[in-house]
């Protein structure tokens, strides 16, 4: 008889809501799928997408997988806590790795582009990490989902010239999918909203700087430190330009917070502030890539 195999097989997360058949037949295609893998590294922001395909190479892979998250002044610090926050929930060995695309004038400049650069930067390092693990065939996992298919990703390009591997998408699994899967399995953080790297508040063409990636990040957190939740930053020269859902626009013009917003931002040396009427939308500076035609 052939011998008996001392893998154990792994713990599944338990769901506590039921799915949609579509979705149950989904998760059990993404466990299949990562566990055809004998190690693998994710590439992991603690956002909700990335989350679950860690989640779950934790659940099939155990010890073989770890979530490597890139640290650099476009990594908001609430973020950052809440990736060490979740990756110890989940049980997955997680390791954070500087990162340098600032240094590179491709990512700097600010061009349209720009996130090709930054995981150019920042699959390299994958590579060469998965390259020093000594596992043959290990894999490093991202968590583009399906949607990310459809809008502007150049970060796709640069996974995809380092053979990653996009589970989610591969799959067919959208973000609502994502949402729903995370939500059945009881993961607290299944409807975190979408929160972009703090490079994303620039447009395009204006120089990224640690300093003015630090600025924001702080406004954010002023704003954050006041309940506000969903929010975008945007600087735009010197100035600030704050996105906010439109029905909390108007929370910030009640008497006293209005003025003590002003005052913050200035002396974190914005030169101006002010309050986009249209509200929160995600991508939007990515309008510019594509302008609206007008009749």
């Amino acid at each position: 008889m052939p011998a008996q195999s001392s893998r154990q097989p792994p713990a599944l997360h338990p769901t506590v809501e039921q799915l949609e058949p579509e979705l149950r037949d989904a998760l059990a295609a993404l466990r299949r799928s990562i566990a055809a893998h004998p190690a693998a590294l994710v590439a992991y922001s603690g956002g909700v997408d990335s989350a679950l395909v860690a989640a779950i190479a934790a659940e099939q892979l155990g010890e073989r997988a770890q979530a490597i998250t890139g640290v650099s002044p476009a990594l908001a610090p609430h973020l950052r806590a809440e990736a060490r926050q979740q990756a110890a929930w989940m049980g997955i060995q997680h390791r954070e790795i500087p990162t340098a695309e600032l240094n590179d004038p491709a990512y700097s400049s600010n061009p349209s582009e720009r996130c090709y650069a930054c995981k150019r930067e920042l699959h390299t390092l994958l590579a060469a990490l998965l390259q020093d693990s000594g596992t043959a065939a290990a894999v490093v996992l991202d968590g583009v989902n399906h949607d990310d298919l459809g809008d502007h990703r150049p970060g796709i390009r640069a996974a995809q010239e380092r053979q990653v591997i996009s589970p989610l998408a591969e799959l067919g699994i959208s973000k609502a999918s994502v949402r729903a899967i995370s939500r059945a399995l009881g993961f607290p953080w299944w409807d975190k909203p979408a929160q972009p790297c703090l490079a994303s508040r620039f447009p395009y063409g204006e120089v990224i700087s640690a300093e003015r990636l630090k600025r924001v990040a702080a406004a954010e957190a002023w704003l954050r430190q006041r309940g506000f939740e969903e929010l975008r930053v945007r600087s735009q020269g010197e100035a600030a330009r704050i996105e906010l859902p439109p029905a909390q626009l108007t929370l910030l013009l009640e008497p006293g917070l209005r003025e003590t917003l002003v005052t913050a931002f200035l002396d974190l040396g914005f030169t101006a502030v002010s309050l986009d009427l249209e509200g929160l939308v995600s991508g939007k500076l990515n309008r510019a890539l594509n302008p609206p035609t007008r009749d």
